[in-house]
């Protein structure tokens, strides 16, 4: 799929969402699903940061992110704990 053809479709998506409107509750959701996984993805990178020092280490992926980002600190205490604890 070539570049132009992408841009071409993005740009009409929002023309076309700013003279319609776009549905209020599924973006709101959509918004803070991203606002949570990038908060996931921040925990995790400071984590990986400051606990490589001790040697703990958190892979960085999908289902790590998911887990960060809705459970927050208590999460990535619990990624800490299974990879002590399990691994």
């Amino acid at each position: 799929m070539s570049s132009t053809l992408v841009i071409t479709i993005m740009v009409t998506l929002i023309v076309l969402l700013l003279f319609v409107g776009a549905p209020i509750k599924p973006m709101r959701f959509l918004g803070q699903t991203t606002i949570k996984l990038g908060i996931g993805i921040l925990f995790l990178f400071f984590f990986n940061v400051f606990g490589g020092a001790i040697g703990l280490h958190i892979p960085i992926n999908l289902f790590t992110t998911v887990v960060s980002g809705f459970l927050g600190l208590f999460g990535v205490a619990s990624l800490a704990a299974i990879h002590l604890f399990v691994i």
